[in-house]
């Protein structure tokens, strides 16, 4: 094994196998700003104080800052802060009750998000027992929580 440099085995003979194959694959890609805003979320959801209070709010629905403190662990004023970053982000909205301010997903997509990468954590602790690239994709036909 060569350390610092690529071996014989992960070093291309040729700069493309399949020119066709490599021009639709680049075709369909996403533009690079929508690639950047995808990291951005990736970011966001990269943090597991910020993943504590996004998964309490996939639980509870709706909470307030006191709520998610007591929920996630955290200090208020580290709530706030995320929540802040959160609702700039358009990954979670607010509502205002008189001098309460409740929080929740600000949509389906955030939770699906939310609710994939749990389900994925979940799945990738247990053993496989399917050869590796022979996964299939799972569908929900509804919006409801697996």
């Amino acid at each position: 094994m060569v350390v610092g440099s690529v071996s014989a085995l992960d070093a291309c003979g040729v700069r493309m196998v399949d020119p066709e194959r490599v021009a639709v694959v680049r075709a369909a890609l996403p533009t690079p700003e929508h690639v950047d805003g995808l990291a951005e979320v990736f970011a966001l959801l990269s943090d597991p104080g910020r993943l504590r209070l996004l998964m309490s709010l996939l639980e509870a629905g709706e909470l307030c800052v006191c709520d998610l403190a007591a929920a996630s662990g955290l200090t208020e004023s580290a709530v706030s802060h995320a929540l802040r970053l959160l609702r700039a982000h358009r990954v979670v909205s607010v509502s205002r009750r008189g001098r309460m301010a409740y929080y929740r997903l600000d949509d389906a997509h955030v939770w699906m998000l939310l609710d994939l990468g749990l389900t994925h954590t979940e799945h990738t602790a247990a053993p496989h027992t399917a050869a590796p690239h022979t996964a299939t994709a799972r569908t929900t036909d509804t919006g409801q929580r697996p």
